[in-house]
């Protein structure tokens, strides 16, 4: 991809990205325009071109983004000890990195449908190794006999829908603090996998 050179490249793409990520978490991909985004940063709409090809390829790395940071940061969680620790530590990670991130998670979930079939391919493609390690988790709680599910594949959907799901009612002044709601879907994540031996 070609990109103007220049002292400013390093600050105005990374605005550029965090001007398309509220506009597309607001007013949803379809709706908003390359002038829009252009607009919020503060530049003419030709100038977007010298660090995007186009709005498909804006969508794209703002979602490959997000997953490949998702990845990297699970990467660096302890994930020692047996089934049980290990699915707790996946749920408390994943409540707290998704609460922290809105607009990243909703643009993941809502906007796939707006990918040409190469980039989503590749989205897929992230999404899936995320979903594996949790379908690892959960297949050896099966195997040692501390998780009771007939399908972990399923299981590993249904667990992930409802954790990613903390984001469409979660309000940072409300109630609960976000350690309060990491408790409580714990307790429905134990309840969904059949957990025995739980402290």
């Amino acid at each position: 991809m070609a990109r103007t050179q220049g002292s400013h490249s390093d600050i105005t793409g990374p605005r550029i990205q965090a001007a398309a990520l509220r506009l597309f978490a607001q007013y949803g991909y379809a709706a908003v325009s390359m002038r829009q985004i252009a607009g919020e940063v503060g530049v003419q709409a030709g100038a977007l071109y010298n660090y995007i090809p186009d709005k498909q390829s804006l969508l794209f790395r703002l979602m490959k983004t997000h997953m490949d940071e998702l990845l990297a940061a699970w990467a660096g969680q302890d994930r020692s000890g047996d089934p049980l620790r290990r699915l707790e530590a996946f749920t408390r990670f994943h409540i707290g990195y998704h609460l922290q991130r809105p607009d990243e998670v909703f643009i993941a979930y809502m906007e796939l449908r707006n990918l040409d079939p190469e980039n989503f391919s590749a989205i897929e493609g992230l999404r899936r190794a995320y979903e594996n390690e949790l379908e690892a988790i959960l297949q050896d709680g099966v195997a040692q006999g501390q998780f009771d599910v007939p399908d972990p594949r399923i299981a590993t959907l249904g667990v992930i829908a409802m954790l990613t799901g903390v984001n469409t009612w979660y309000r940072p002044e409300g109630r609960l603090s976000g350690e309060q709601v990491a408790d409580a879907y714990w307790q429905m994540v134990c309840k969904t996998v059949g957990a025995r031996g739980r402290s």
